[in-house]
C-alpha cells in the first residue's frame, strides 16, 4: 500500500517506479528538446525586440497560456496539495481572489503600457519619474526574479527530482536548470509560449486523470462533503485561525495580487509581447478561467489524499503518494514528466525576462548605449547563464530554511518581496502628485525595511509569537511605503510637467474602448467567481 511506502522516512519514491515511467519522462523531454530547437532553426533572432518579446506576435491562447504556465509550477503542485490535506481549500484564494487583478491588468494597465510602448516594466516606472527610479527598479526585478521565480522554484522542483530520482539536490536542481536554459537561450519568448501550450494542456489532462481516479477509489464525491472536517470547504476561515485567517488573505493578498499580476516582469511580458491590446486582454482573461481550475487540480488531490490517506508522515508527500497508488505504469511517468515541464516552463519565462531587464535597462542604458542589437541578444543570453547559476545557489541556501512547508515558505518570501514595488507602482500610476523623491525614497527604505522584516521573521526572531500572520505583516509593509511616499511627495516639490501620459492621456491616445468580446468574457468571469465565492462561504 502506498501509505506504508510514504510513513517509512526511509523508503525512496525511486525504488519504486518501473523503467517505463522513466522511459516516458526521457521521450518526453527529447520532444521538448526539439520543440525549442525546430523553434531557434526556423528563426532566427536578429532583433532584440523579437528575441525578447516575440516581435509582438503573441495570439490570446499562447498568452493566457504562459502567464497561467509561468503561476504553474512543482511548487505549485506539490505544495497545493499539501495544503488541501491540512487545510482544504483556503489556498485556492490565491488563485481565486487573483482574477481581480489579473482583470485590472487586462482593462486598466494593459492600454497604458501598450501606449506608453515599453518593453519592460522598469523602463515603464522610468519615464513616469527618472533614470535613477529605472535603474533601481531594475535592479529590484532582477533580485525578485532571482530569487522568486527562479531560486524558490527551482527549490522545489529540486526536491522532486532528488526524491523520484534519488539524486542529491545539487544534481537534481542543476539538470532541470540545464534543460530550461536550453529553451531561453536557444528560442526566446516564443519558443517558451509555443511549448506552453502543449505543456499546459498535457498538465491539465494528467491531472485531471489523477483527480477522477482519486475519486473513484474513494467510492464518489459524497465522501468529500460528508466526512471532511467544515473548514476544508471553506475560503474564508476565522480571524484567529493560525492558518490563513480571513482578515490576512483580504488584505495582504492584494499587495501580491498589484505586484504579481500587474507589475512583475515574469507576468506582463506576455502582455508586452501581444499582437494587439485586443489579443492580450482575451489572453490574460483566458489566464483567470484557468485559474479557477487550480483548485480542482491541486487542491482537491490534497483533499482526497487526507481521507485515503489520514496518516501520512508528511503531508508534503501527498501528491506522490496519490501518484504511485492510484496510477498505472506509464501514466505514473507522464506525471512525472508534466511536473518536470510546468518546472520547465516557470523557469524558462523567468530566464527570459531576467536577461530582459538585465539587457534593456542596465547594459544597454549604462554601460554600452550604442550596442548593436546582435550584441545585445548575446548580452541576454549570457545573463541566462549567469541567471541558471545564480539560481542554483539560491536553490541550496533555501534548503537550509527551516520550520516552514512549502507552500507556506513561496507565500511568505513574495510578501516580502512585494510591497516595495507594488506601493511604488500604484502610487505612481494612480497619484499625479507623487515626486520622484518620493518613489526613489519608497524603493530604497520599503525594500530595505521588507527584507530586513523578512529575514527576521522566517528566522523567528525575536519570537515566533511576536509576528502576525505573513500576509498581514505584507499589509503593513505596504502601508507603511505608502504614507512615507504620501508625505514625502506633500514636503517636496511637484515635478515639472511630463511627456509622460496618465491613465486617461493613454486610453484618449488609444481611442480605447474594450471590445465587446472582451467585455462579455471578463463579465462572465466575475459572475462566475462571484459565485464561487458565495457558494463556498
Amino acid at each position: 500500500m502506498a501509505l506504508n511506502i510514504f510513513e517509512n522516512k526511509n523508503m525512496n519514491i525511486h525504488q519504486h517506479l518501473h523503467p517505463l515511467d522513466f522511459g516516458v519522462v526521457v521521450l518526453y523531454l527529447l520532444l521538448l528538446v526539439g520543440i525549442g530547437a525546430y523553434i531557434s532553426f526556423r528563426q532566427k533572432k536578429s532583433c532584440e525586440r523579437d528575441y525578447f518579446l516575440a516581435g509582438g506576435s503573441l495570439r490570446w491562447y499562447s498568452i493566457g497560456l504562459t502567464m497561467w504556465g509561468t503561476n504553474v509550477g512543482p511548487s505549485m503542485l506539490i505544495a497545493s496539495c499539501a495544503v488541501g490535506y491540512t487545510t482544504g481549500i483556503v489556498a485556492g484564494n490565491f488563485s481565486w481572489y487573483a482574477f481581480i487583478f489579473i482583470g485590472l491588468l487586462a482593462l486598466v494597465f494593459a492600454p497604458h503600457y501598450k501606449n506608453t510602448g515599453v518593453s519592460t516594466l522598469p523602463e515603464f516606472m522610468g519615464q513616469r519619474f527618472n533614470a535613477t527610479t529605472r535603474e533601481m527598479l531594475a535592479w529590484y526585478s532582477l533580485v525578485t526574479i532571482l530569487i522568486s521565480w527562479l531560486g524558490l522554484t527551482l527549490y522545489a522542483g529540486g526536491l522532486l527530482v532528488s526524491q523520484i530520482m534519488a539524486w542529491p539536490l545539487w544534481a537534481s536542481v542543476s539538470a532541470l536548470m540545464l534543460l530550461a536554459t536550453f529553451f531561453a537561450v536557444a528560442g526566446g519568448l516564443e519558443a517558451i509560449a509555443i511549448t506552453n501550450v502543449f505543456q499546459m494542456i498535457l498538465l491539465i489532462v494528467a491531472s485531471s486523470v489523477l483527480v477522477i481516479a482519486g475519486l473513484n477509489k474513494l467510492g464518489g464525491i459524497d465522501r468529500l462533503l460528508t466526512e471532511l472536517p467544515a473548514d476544508y470547504g471553506r475560503l474564508f476561515l476565522p480571524a484567529d485561525n493560525p492558518d490563513y485567517p480571513w482578515v490576512a488573505i483580504i488584505l495582504g493578498y492584494p499587495v501580491l495580487g498589484i505586484w504579481f499580476w500587474c507589475t512583475d516582469q515574469s507576468m506582463v511580458q506576455s502582455v508586452l509581447g501581444a499582437k494587439n491590446l485586443e489579443q492580450g486582454q482575451l489572453g490574460t482573461n483566458l489566464t483567470g478561467w484557468l485559474k479557477i481550475i487550480d483548485v480542482p487540480l491541486f487542491i482537491l488531490p490534497g483533499m482526497i489524499a487526507y481521507l485515503l490517506y489520514p496518516t501520512l508522515a508528511d503531508p508534503n508527500e501527498a501528491y506522490m503518494t496519490l501518484v504511485t497508488d492510484l496510477l498505472p505504469v506509464g501514466m505514473v511517468g507522464l506525471i512525472m514528466a508534466v511536473l518536470i515541464a510546468a518546472l520547465v516552463s516557470t523557469i524558462d519565462s523567468a530566464l527570459n525576462s531576467l536577461s530582459t531587464v538585465f539587457t534593456m535597462d542596465i547594459y544597454a542604458r549604462r554601460f554600452r548605449p550604442d550596442a548593436p542589437p546582435q550584441r545585445l541578444v548575446v548580452v541576454g543570453r549570457t545573463v541566462v547563464v549567469a541567471g541558471a547559476v545564480g539560481a542554483i545557489l539560491i536553490a541550496l541556501g533555501l534548503d537550509q530554511i527551516k520550520g516552514m512547508d512549502l507552500f507556506s515558505l513561496f507565500q511568505a518570501i513574495l510578501g516580502y518581496l512585494a510591497p516595495p514595488m507594488a506601493a511604488v507602482f500604484l502610487l505612481g500610476v494612480t497619484w499625479k502628485r507623487m515626486t520622484t523623491p518620493a518613489a526613489n525614497i519608497g524603493l530604497v527604505v520599503g525594500s530595505v525595511v521588507s527584507l530586513a522584516v523578512g529575514v527576521m521573521q522566517l528566522r523567528n526572531w525575536p519570537d515566533p509569537a511576536f509576528w502576525p500572520h505573513f500576509l498581514l505583516v505584507s499589509f503593513f509593509l505596504f502601508a507603511f511605503i505608502m504614507l512615507l511616499m504620501v508625505v514625502v511627495s506633500l514636503a517636496t516639490p511637484s515635478d515639472k510637467k511630463s511627456d509622460f501620459p496618465t491613465l486617461t492621456q493613454s486610453y484618449a491616445a488609444l481611442n480605447y474602448v474594450p471590445s465587446r468580446r472582451v467585455l462579455w468574457l471578463w463579465g462572465a468571469l466575475s459572475v462566475f467567481m462571484f459565485s464561487l465565492y458565495f457558494i463556498f462561504n
